[in-house]
């Protein structure tokens, strides 16, 4: 992703300030008052979804000349950033489309599969990102699904399920992770990315899962039986890249994640603040207590941190860094913060923390997630310390 982004200036300073305020109050006055009826149905109402359409905000990455916003990493992070302030659902239904989707064929696509999809992603068509299977989610080496050539032409064939994948049941299009070669070759070169429209025969979805949080956002299997595709669905028109393709777009889709557990934060810290303004205990608001105040303050201290990383590392993406190690440090920074914040709002609302008329329990249960997904945080320590110790072989031999 990195040096796909070196130097790209994104959409205009003051263009993107402006939009970033009709955004914000988009946040306020749309999404967050429609957050009761997403979790009553399970879904974003489909008005909104059309809304976010026309707002761009399915192709903010995608590059102008494909009629995309053409933002660069930092300005993707923002707007990740102000969206996640709302229920988690109105982040999840668009993110992969201008997030690893975006940033794969960027990275790895043919110009003639640019030309095709990011058109088609910027006017709202739905992506899904098929990486993780019942058998393999961190360890890559164990993938199953496999794509052998077709032999009644150039094209191939896709036979594995994939599982936890977001917006499955409603996607067009999934970019498919595949074993291309039985043998475990070195770097991941038995693994190349297929670009599947959904509606392709052989495609099924299972039912969404039931999860602990994050009402209104789906996530299901994927299963391929015998699925033929032309062989210009082979991104990059090279086997054996999936994999450099797939970690690259995991660096942006870190990046997500750690906006994400930030701006959630941040919603979750106000509403305990209002909270603790306005129920009292022993005649005065529970603001007042010592003990209250220094749960706010830990907490704004911890999100500020959270920010400052985001602007460090989304800046040093778009001067074209390799971000690998910053991006997965945000990440699991962020997304533990998000963790410890929620918790103690839980705390400050007391007893009606618990219980689930008020937000506090839906803010800790949803953010559950972030220290999980895109690179869990146990992988992600293991991937730092990893290239840690890389770089002191290399400088003491």
């Amino acid at each position: 992703m990195s040096n796909e982004v070196s130097g790209n200036p994104g959409m205009d300073a003051d263009v993107f300030e402006q939009f970033a305020e009709q955004l914000t109050r988009y946040v306020r006055e749309r999404l967050i008052p429609a957050e009761a009826e997403v979790i009553a149905n399970d879904a974003i109402p489909p008005q909104i979804i059309d809304e976010m359409r026309d707002m761009g905000l399915f192709g903010l990455t995608v590059p102008e000349e494909y009629g995309g916003a053409g933002l660069n990493i930092s300005q993707y992070a923002r707007v990740i950033n102000i969206i996640a302030y709302a229920a988690p659902a109105y982040r999840s239904i668009f993110s992969i489309n201008v997030g690893m989707f975006s940033s794969a064929l960027k990275n790895g696509a043919t110009e003639a599969q640019k030309e095709e999809w990011f058109p088609k992603v910027a006017e709202g068509k739905i992506a899904c990102f098929g990486l993780t299977e019942p058998g393999s989610g961190s360890d890559s080496a164990g993938l199953a699904t496999t794509a052998v050539p077709d032999p009644d032409g150039n094209g191939w064939i896709l036979n594995g399920t994939k599982r936890y994948i977001t917006n499955a049941p409603h996607a067009d299009v999934a970019l498919i992770m595949a074993r291309t070669n039985k043998e475990a070759l070195p770097k991941n070169a038995h693994i190349s990315a297929f670009l599947v429209p959904m509606d392709t025969p052989g495609v099924s979805t299972g039912s969404p899962d039931h999860k602990m949080g994050q009402s209104g956002s789906h996530i299901s299997d994927i299963m391929l039986d015998d699925v033929k595709v032309p062989g210009d669905a082979l991104l990059g028109g090279e086997t054996g890249k999936g994999f450099v393709f797939a970690m690259k777009s995991l660096d942006n889709g870190r990046i997500s994640v750690g906006a994400t557990a930030a701006g959630y934060a941040r919603r979750a810290l106000d509403s305990a603040i209002r909270y603790a303004n306005e129920r009292k205990a022993f005649g005065e608001p529970i603001a007042n207590f010592q003990l209250i105040q220094s749960m706010l303050a830990d907490s704004e201290i911890e999100i500020y941190a959270a920010e400052a990383m985001m602007r460090d590392v989304t800046a040093r993406a778009d001067r074209g860094e390799n971000i690998l190690v910053k991006a997965a440090a945000f990440k699991v920074f962020a997304s533990e913060m998000c963790g410890r914040v929620v918790d103690r709002v839980v705390q400050v609302y007391g007893g009606a923390g618990y219980l689930a008329e008020y937000d506090a329990e839906r803010f800790y249960r949803d953010a559950r997630i972030y220290r999980i997904y895109e690179g869990t945080t146990q992988i992600l320590q293991l991937q730092i310390a990893k290239h840690m110790l890389r770089e002191w072989q290399k400088e003491h031999g």
